[in-house]
């Protein structure tokens, strides 16, 4: 089974690049974030005409996620269980589409759009901080449930784990920014102690592999990426990755995405 997590960064306005990407990468379950859209503008049809299933939770033009699947769909959760909420200063908070979770083929796989801290000292930071921490608490909790359990964390984590993750570690530091605090780092790293391990890495370890390219300053034509997006695998999961890899050509091009998709090939 080949699997695959794709920050769209709009998915009404790419579909054409996903269908297209779908064909040509023969994945079975495609992962997807920033679907930007409402369940009633959803491009249902490009995937139902090519024999996928879709689970997807958006409510506006901001965040959503999506799971498409030709290996069955089943168990559909929108949202993790005690998911943080976000509401400015604190006020009025309401749950953001960043989370849903289906049974593909006996895998369960979780579309994630981990929030963006803005700042490092901006009160989504805190609100990034909590949304993970509670999703590391479920993850544990399922692990330990079921120690065999196959289950995938794929999205866009908003965070770059290593120095070699980004460009020029001298530069974020030097400009106060996100995705490389220690903080964030902390928190990715929880997952790996609680089980969970990234089952990309192994197959493309290279400082340089990228997942993400601003769309500013000609960045991707720089070489000035980083790696943000992963997919972590419980050790049961992650027995049967083959291979793995990221689709570095599919941010080339007009009306690109500003994120590549990451793929992984499971053994039956």
């Amino acid at each position: 089974m080949k699997i695959a997590t794709w920050n769209v960064n709009s998915l009404r306005a790419r579909a054409d690049r996903v269908e297209a990407w779908l064909e040509k990468s023969d994945v079975d379950v495609l992962a997807i974030q920033e679907t930007k859209c409402k369940d009633e503008n959803f491009p249902w049809e490009v995937f139902e005409h090519n024999g996928y299933d879709v689970a997807h939770f958006g409510f506006n033009q901001w965040n959503g996620v999506a799971i498409v699947s030709r290996v069955g769909l089943k168990d559909v959760e929108r949202t993790f269980p005690n998911q943080p909420p976000f509401g400015k200063n604190g006020k009025d908070p309401v749950q953001e589409a960043r989370a849903i979770g289906a049974t593909c083929s006996g895998v369960r796989i979780w579309s994630l759009y981990v929030p963006n801290g803005r700042a490092r000292e901006d009160e989504h930071m805190v609100y990034k901080l909590a949304w993970l921490r509670q999703l590391r608490e479920q993850a544990a909790d399922w692990l330990a449930e079921d120690p065999e359990a196959q289950i995938v964390l794929a999205g866009d984590w908003n965070i770059a784990p290593l120095d070699t993750d980004v460009w020029d570690i001298e530069f974020f530091e030097k400009n106060q920014m996100t995705h490389v605090t220690q903080p964030e780092r902390d928190a990715f790293g929880e997952f790996l102690e609680a089980g969970f391990a990234d089952i990309v890495r192994p197959h493309a370890p290279d400082p340089g592999i990228y997942t993400y390219w601003d769309y500013t300053s000609l960045r991707f034509q720089k070489r000035q990426g980083m790696r943000i997006d992963f997919m972590l695998g419980s050790a049961a999961l992650a027995q049967r990755v083959q291979t793995a890899y990221v689709d570095k050509d599919e941010r080339r091009g007009k009306g690109a995405s500003d994120h590549a998709p990451v793929v992984a090939e499971l053994a039956d």
